[in-house]
Formats: structure tokens, C-alpha cells, sequence
């Protein structure tokens, strides 16, 4: 298999929106693989079907198809390797976002000791892994350990070429976790910039992926606010980010139920009930394909 064919063709999908191929081109791709006895790249496209599967709440066939591919990386004695890790962090992200929280703490902790023992300090593959443990012990409860995880990150991206996306989506996160922390001030200078990196770099065709995240902070903050149309508009316009990139994922669910508060802000109850009724039919389906 030619593996820049494989990821050339991946991305033209992603750029097109062109979710519906993207599953069966993942399955054929890999079973291509493993008939050639392609190590290399059963390992690769087993990633990005981890994260595929992940980013559509698919979440039980994110989590066998990464049990496999890091059996077959330890029957490689891989277990210590850059890649490996990798492996790691992808997997750690799937449980985190099915809120199976202790597994991805394990996970996490895993790649961090084979990065630590592999990577000089400062390596940009740190941000990526400090920004999702962030998120995960944020969901822990464990805010100000979160908050100092993302300030070794953006510390990081900060000094990297080409990390634009980067430092605003760190930027969103960090501006989530002052407000919970109530700090305001920080969060409200944090997000502002982010979005300000999000407007310059993209544009209405081809905004970022991580887009949608900073939209859903803009969101809360003028909801916190008492602001309910701006707060609804910045939802909502989270909302159609989050289906162009993703479909109508988990993260679709959980932007729909806010909608339905802000809705219920506004006294507008009959909008409000449509929104939390599109969140359980996502949620009804997401639970039967676990």
C-alpha cells in the first residue's frame, strides 16, 4: 500500500465533507493491509480509524480496533516506540470522549512515560498529549491541575512555525477553565484571542476542525453573561461547524442541549423542546451502536 495515496485520498474526503466514504475506505484500506502483511500500514490506518470512529461517537468500534492494533505493535515489541505512544494517546482520546474516564487516565499516563523517555523537553507531540489529559481532568474535577497542563502547552505551540490552529484551539481550553476556576478576566482575554487566531486563519468554506470549540466557548460566556441571543447564535453557529466537520456526533448532542437552555432562557420553549428531542435521538443512536 502506498501510504501517501492512503492519507492523500483521506484528506480529500475530510475536505469535501465527505463523511459517508470515509468509514468504507478506512475498512478497505485496512484489510488491504493486513492481506499484504503491511505492518507499517495496518498500524497507521488502524489510527486514524481510532480516531475516525471517535470523532462520530462510534466508540465500541473505536475501542476494538485499538485493542488490535496495540496487540499487534506489542507482537512487534513496539511497546516503547514513538508510535506506540501514539497509539496510546489516540486510544486514551476514545475512552475520554465515551466518559470512560479511568481507562484514559491509563492510557495517557502510558504514552506520557514512553514521550518522556523518547522526546526532548518541548517537543511539540507534548502540547497535543498535555491538551487532551487537560480535558480529561477536567471532566476529573481536577481543574487547576488542568489549567497547569495547558500552560506547559501553549507554552510550547507558541514557539513552533505553523501552529496557528494550535495555539487557538489551547487558547479555547484554557479560557473554559479560567471561567470554571472564575476567573473572567483571563478566560475573556484567552478566548478573544482565540478567536481571533480562528477568524484570521480560516474562512467560510474551511474553517478548522476545532472551530467549533471555541464557537461553544463563545456560547458560554454570554450565557454566564445573561446575553441568550448572542449566547444562542454562537451555539448554534457551533452547531453547523460540528456537522460540517463531524456529523451529528456526541458533541452535536451535548451543543443541542444547550441550545434547548438558552431556548428555555429566551422563553422559547416550543424551539427549546425540538433541540433537546434532536439530542436524544442522537443519543439514542450513538447508545446503540456502542
Amino acid at each position: 500500500m502506498n501510504i501517501d495515496d492512503f492519507f492523500r485520498q483521506l484528506d480529500e474526503y475530510f475536505r469535501k465533507n465527505e463523511l459517508d466514504k470515509v468509514e468504507p475506505f478506512l475498512v478497505g484500506s485496512l484489510e488491504q493491509a493486513k492481506e499484504t502483511e503491511d505492518y507499517a500500514a495496518y498500524i497507521a490506518v488502524g489510527n486514524e480509524m481510532i480516531g475516525f470512529y471517535r470523532s462520530v461517537s462510534m466508540f465500541r468500534k473505536a475501542f476494538d480496533i485499538a485493542e488490535d492494533v496495540l496487540l499487534l505493535m506489542e507482537e512487534l515489541q513496539l511497546e516503547t516506540s514513538e508510535h506506540f505512544a501514539t497509539t496510546l494517546l489516540n486510544t486514551a482520546t476514545a475512552y475520554r470522549a465515551a466518559g470512560e474516564m479511568q481507562q484514559a487516565y491509563k492510557y495517557y499516563q502510558q504514552a506520557l512515560q514512553i514521550y518522556k523517555g523518547l522526546l526532548p523537553k518541548g517537543d511539540y507531540r507534548f502540547a497535543g498529549l498535555y491538551n487532551n489529559m487537560s480535558i480529561l481532568l477536567e471532566q476529573m474535577g481536577k481543574n487547576e491541575e488542568a489549567v497547569k497542563l495547558l500552560k506547559e502547552a501553549l507554552a510550547i505551540v507558541e514557539k513552533l512555525e505553523d501552529s496557528r490552529a494550535e495555539q487557538a484551539t489551547t487558547l479555547t481550553n484554557l479560557a473554559l477553565l479560567y471561567f470554571k476556576l472564575d476567573k473572567a478576566k483571563k478566560a475573556a482575554a484567552a478566548l478573544n484571542e482565540a478567536l481571533r487566531i480562528f477568524e484570521e486563519e480560516g474562512n467560510a468554506e474551511e474553517t478548522d476542525a476545532h472551530y467549533s470549540a471555541a464557537l461553544a466557548g463563545v456560547g458560554e460566556v454570554y450565557y454566564r453573561m445573561g446575553d441568550y441571543a448572542n449566547s444562542l447564535a454562537s451555539y448554534e453557529k457551533a452547531l453547523i461547524e460540528v456537522e460540517k466537520h463531524f456529523g451529528k456526533n456526541q458533541s452535536y448532542g451535548v451543543l443541542c442541549e444547550n441550545c434547548a437552555a438558552v431556548c428555555s432562557s429566551l422563553k422559547e420553549e416550543e424551539k427549546a423542546e425540538a433541540y433537546r428531542k434532536q439530542a436524544q435521538e442522537i443519543y439514542r443512536k450513538i447508545n446503540n451502536e456502542k
